[in-house]
């Protein structure tokens, strides 16, 4: 049986502009403290976000403590209640120089769903803080306070807001040194504007139509890269021209599996735990630190390819070289072997050859299908609900678990259609 907290129906039932800031914190430390330990959060130690204090009735403090205290929420719950977060965070601690804290606070969240679902490294989830701050910031010296957040919640307000994004966009286009700035900029700020939408906190996406008005900005995008991604008929006319297991499985790495070709390239048994649920590879550094990558599709080729190999002698290396002192292959070599397979299968990419890390940008491109296809799924039932948004149905009506499978079966289904090609 799900635990059940207690909300308060509306924020505005207290009277928050009546309390001194004295009385504030000890509201905080009984009404707020409380409700955090029945949702089993520490006060002592964790600060509630935005969002969570929205949710359960406490939105107005917010605005208070900055308009009658000239105090963010985090200033007050760390200088005023005492709270001691304690940890080593980065987004916590980063400035982002603009006054709006609820944009502040979607920000963040974004930042930390992009990383826990997309897997994205460090350094990709730093470089969109730092383009989605500049844009806010810029959007702040032009229009005032950047409330990006409120602005997007009202549908009247979008022919407005079109002008005051589109006007940030003209500084960036004059600002910027190449159309690639330009267009990773409009890439991370309008993936905020669809996350926003995709959460029912938007109404509108403000920035969608922002590259079509300025001459060419390239905005097939990908983990902040300005190159194309294969598309699914191309995949399957490389496995096509696949004539050997090892070729094929190379293939599987690189867009199934969405891995970068030197983790292709070293490759070894010890690393894969088939039998698991979902069946994952185990690394132990990778560009973001140690961590997992999901087979969704592709477990028969790996146990094709280790019965192959499998004899006296064999070093574990799922591309094994002899001539190497490290027992496996180059990542210049699964360079090699890929322009082998596409020049045979004569696929081109706007003119030119594809590189193996068109194959990584496949899979991301997958996956957003993947998950489009499943809301559009639940679509029914987010209608039965009354839910504005199919996300907020997978997000907040499935338990973590259910949603986490669903999100499995939908990619491992997308990579089938796909990899499901025999030569």
């Amino acid at each position: 049986m799900p635990a059940f907290h207690r909300v308060r129906p509306v924020s505005d039932t207290i009277n928050w502009s009546r309390m001194s800031l004295d009385e504030l914190v000890e509201f905080y430390e009984t009404e707020i403290a409380d409700e955090m330990y029945r949702a089993g959060m520490s006060p002592a130690t964790e600060r509630p976000s935005y969002e969570w204090l929205a949710d359960h009735g406490y939105s107005g403090i917010a605005y208070t403590l900055r308009e009658h205290h000239n105090l963010t929420l985090k200033q007050f719950i760390v200088e005023e209640v005492g709270v001691d977060t304690d940890k080593d965070d980065e987004t916590l601690g980063y400035e982002w120089e603009i006054s709006d804290e609820e944009t502040i606070e979607r920000f963040e969240t974004y930042l930390r769903d992009r990383q826990r679902r997309q897997n994205l490294a460090d350094s990709t989830i730093r470089s969109k803080r730092t383009r989605l701050a500049r844009y806010a910031r810029e959007y702040e010296a032009l229009h005032g306070a950047a409330l990006l957040v409120d602005r997007v919640q009202d549908p009247d307000t979008q022919p407005e807001e079109i002008k005051r994004v589109l006007s940030v966009f003209d500084v960036f286009d004059d600002e910027l040194a190449s159309n690639d700035s330009k267009a990773k900029h409009h890439y991370d700020v309008n993936d905020w504007y669809v996350w926003l939408q995709n959460r029912a906190i938007a109404t509108y996406n403000p920035a969608a139509t922002v590259a079509t008005s300025f001459g060419g900005w390239n905005t097939d995008t990908e983990d902040g890269e300005t190159k194309p991604a294969l598309r699914a008929e191309q995949l399957r006319e490389i496995l096509t021209a696949c004539d050997v297991q090892a070729d094929r499985l190379l293939v599987v790495a690189l867009g199934a599996w969405g891995l970068r070709r030197g983790e292709v390239a070293a490759l070894h048994v010890s690393q894969f735990i088939p039998n698991a649920e979902p069946p994952r590879i185990e690394f132990d550094e990778r560009k973001n630190g140690p961590s997992s990558v999901q087979l969704l599709y592709g477990v028969d080729d790996y146990l094709d390819r280790v019965e192959a190999l499998d004899e006296s002698g064999w070093n574990g290396y799922l591309f094994p070289s002899n001539a190497a002192e490290s027992g496996h292959i180059a990542p210049g070599t699964v360079n090699n072997r890929f322009e082998r397979l596409v020049d045979d299968a004569d696929v081109t990419l706007r003119g030119d050859r594809p590189t193996p890390h068109a194959c990584r940008r496949f899979w991301y491109n997958a996956y957003q299908d993947a998950m489009q296809n499943l809301q559009d799924q639940v679509a029914p039932v987010a209608d039965d609900q009354g839910s504005s948004s199919a996300a907020v149905v997978v997000d907040k009506y499935l338990s973590e678990d259910q949603a986490r499978r669903a999100r499995r079966d939908a990619m491992r289904e997308r990579l089938a259609e796909v990899f499901e090609v025999r030569s």
